[in-house]
């Protein structure tokens, strides 16, 4: 078992991912606390985490990996990665309730894109995790549903079990794809930061240029409210582009404009997770798009 689980470890820092040490059989890392942080070797100037102390170094992997028979962690942000998690319904779910496989999937269509091909495992429960490699400059933190119900993510601040490891519930298996491709841009569109404020406008906002954003996020609330079947994602999609720009120019309050539009995307009965990605993506292009007032004509 030891021996099988060095090679899981090692098999994974080939890759360039950073791995650590789960507690043998379970998910918990088995790297000591800040409380019980003896100051000595990697800790000796401050406490390490496990994000910091995950490493590709042959030796020290097979150093760990002697001393017990460890599962597998991989450090997904030192490593590169951004994992997307398809999980299972819980127990106390309907039966026949979808899931993160099926909703990612539906989302992909909706979206007009393939599930991509990348390098894939299936976990312990019989979800599967999507690896991907991140974009280089952007700096992509963990989510709970922000993509789809039952779809999470891990990137900095997260890690998965690798590919190899063994629970109670079942081993973690490596079923497809050999390279962890790159991030979609659609998806990243979806997960990365929202941008930074923008600075007020120089010169005071009129109350004639309030009252038109007012306005105009009313319209938009409209819009959305009267979609119809088939409409209604495209419709909150495209609001939300035309709202991003009241935001950057300082006019509306980027909460107002979500919140507005996400009550209204609901009660047209779009699932909540649906409308934030919808909502985030579109504001964060329009945003970033728009960042000068255009003269009136």
């Amino acid at each position: 078992m030891s021996e099988h689980l060095l090679n899981a470890a090692l098999a994974a820092a080939s890759r360039g991912w950073r791995v650590f040490p789960l507690r043998p059989g379970t998910k918990r890392p088995a790297l000591h606390g800040e409380a019980t942080c003896p100051r000595t070797g990697a800790c000796e100037a401050a406490h390490q985490k496990w994000e910091q102390r995950a490493t590709t170094d042959p030796d020290r992997i097979r150093a760990t990996w002697a001393t017990g028979a460890f599962n597998v962690g991989i450090a997904t942000g030192p490593s590169g990665l951004l994992v997307v998690d398809l999980d299972m319904p819980k127990d106390h779910s309907n039966g026949d309730a979808p899931d993160g496989a099926a909703t990612f999937g539906a989302l992909c269509e909706r979206t007009g894109h393939a599930v991509p091909n990348t390098y894939r495992t299936r976990t312990a429960s019989g979800g599967h995790h999507l690896y991907f490699a991140a974009p280089s400059g952007v700096r992509l933190a963990n989510t709970a549903g922000t993509i789809a119900p039952l779809v999470d993510t891990r990137a900095w601040g997260g890690y998965v079990v690798a590919a190899g490891s063994i629970t109670p519930a079942g081993p973690y298996e490596a079923i497809s794809g050999p390279v962890a491709a790159s991030l979609p841009s659609w998806l990243l569109s979806i997960l990365k930061p929202a941008p930074k404020p923008v600075q007020a406008p120089s010169l005071p906002v009129t109350a004639q240029s309030s009252r038109y954003a007012d306005t105009a996020l009313g319209n938009e609330v409209r819009n959305v409210s009267g979609a119809q079947l088939g409409q209604r994602e495209e419709r909150l999609f495209r609001a939300a582009r035309a709202m991003g720009r009241f935001i950057a120019w300082g006019d509306l309050p980027r909460h107002e404009v979500e919140q507005a539009l996400q009550e209204a995307g609901e009660a047209v009965g779009l699932p909540p997770s649906q409308c934030r990605a919808t909502l985030r993506s579109a504001l964060n292009w329009s945003i970033a798009h728009n960042q000068c007032r255009r003269d009136a004509a």
